[in-house]
């Protein structure tokens, strides 16, 4: 795994930076971990959160540069505080402590060796949560197969179906393309979802898919590929809290809140296809207030 911090090729831009040497590419991230909080997250869906919350890990930096992202002091603004590898295998056994119902890695793409080492020292001193890969899915799909049997649950984004969004919106060319390959490949490590008896996700795939406004065409080209690629074997979570936010102002056409109307054509249409397994979202989740205050917390 020190290979990808030599010749970074964890993602589709495979900007082969020696991370090791202090280089860094797109992302921005170098040779340590950078976090910016480390919580129990109460606003995940409700089989990720539960009672006592999920045990999130939010990662700094980011392979993406999405124009709307409400998390953009840590994802572009080198927002963070570098962490050693151990203090990183000493967070997540914290969080076990805190009694989270999972750990829950949050962008964590461009830190997989890094965490993988974590995760080996922390299994070896009693982690036993579920581990959830919480990921906008641009993401080579060669580099999953090294997360083999140390994540339990993926939760890939799917953003864009036409590659004009993608570019335009969040700067990654071949986006659906790439994700669809990922995400069949996360599915292929873990299998069909699971719960626990008290309706605690244990295995398996949630896929989310943030609706934008003006974009319903897209979305429902999005619903009709996770379907008959996967039918009732994920969860689909159809969210609707769009809040404009960073460069969107230079975006007029997404500078507006999501059309409830919209949304709630878009749920129609989920149920004309026969789709069951979903998680959706009250307008009141909305919100600017839901967006978490990076301040190094848990670190």
């Amino acid at each position: 795994m020190q290979n990808y911090l030599e010749n970074c090729i964890l993602c589709p831009r495979s900007c082969k930076a020696n991370r090791l040497k202090g280089s860094t590419g797109f992302c921005n991230a170098g040779k340590n971990v950078k976090i910016a909080k480390v919580s129990l997250h109460k606003w995940e869906e409700p089989c990720i959160s539960g009672i006592n919350g999920s045990g999130t890990v939010f990662f700094s930096n980011c392979n993406l540069r999405c124009v709307f992202c409400q998390n953009h002091t840590i994802s572009a603004e080198n927002i963070g505080k570098e962490v050693s590898i151990k203090r990183l295998s000493e967070i997540f056994l914290e969080q076990q402590d805190r009694n989270a119902h999972n750990i829950n890695l949050v962008t964590p793409t461009h830190y997989i060796p890094q965490i993988i080492e974590a995760l080996d020292t922390a299994k070896s001193k009693g982690l036993h949560l579920p581990v959830l890969f919480n990921t906008n899915s641009y993401i080579n799909a060669a580099t999953l197969k090294d997360l083999k049997g140390y994540i339990d649950v993926y939760l890939p984004d799917l953003k864009y179906f036409n590659n004009k969004y993608a570019v335009k919106y969040s700067h990654a060319p071949g986006y659906f393309s790439y994700a669809s390959k990922a995400i069949e490949e996360m599915f292929n490590q873990v299998g069909a979802i699971k719960f626990d008896k008290n309706g605690m996700v244990t295995k398996g795939v949630i896929i989310r898919h943030l609706m934008l406004p003006g974009l319903l065409f897209d979305s429902k080209k999005i619903i009709d590929y996770i379907y008959n690629t996967f039918g009732d074997s994920v969860y689909i979570s159809i969210m609707n809290q769009y809040t404009p936010m960073y460069n969107s102002y230079k975006f007029p056409e997404i500078n507006r809140p999501l059309s409830p109307k919209h949304y709630d054509s878009f749920i129609n249409y989920c149920l004309s296809l026969g789709i069951k397994n979903a998680f959706i979202q009250e307008s009141t989740s909305s919100s600017k207030s839901f967006v978490p205050d990076f301040n190094l917390e848990g670190i």
